[in-house]
């Protein structure tokens, strides 16, 4: 169950993560500044304390909240969000 867990995870985030925005800058920094090794480390640490309060705030929330009303919130919130860049007002 926990390698299942673990892989699932990697996979979902790794392809969430390809082409997004975070990715084109840090190639965006590693050509303007020509230090991989720091924008590397500087953008893994980034993404481990992101993902860090995505799980801590997931495993508090889940201990108040049932987990498929904060899936039902979620949906709505990003069907929002689309709305709103949809129809241009964000």
């Amino acid at each position: 169950m926990f390698w299942k867990t673990l892989l699932t995870t990697f996979g979902l985030v790794f392809l969430a993560e390809l082409g997004d925005k975070t990715q084109l800058a840090t190639m965006l920094l590693v050509s303007q500044n020509k230090s991989p090794k720091a924008v590397f480390f500087g953008a893994a640490l980034a993404l481990v304390c992101s993902t860090f309060l995505g799980v801590a705030l997931g495993f508090l929330l889940n201990k108040i909240i049932p987990a498929n009303y904060i899936q039902v919130a979620a949906g709505i919130a990003f069907i929002a969000i689309g709305c709103l860049l949809l129809f241009g007002k964000i």
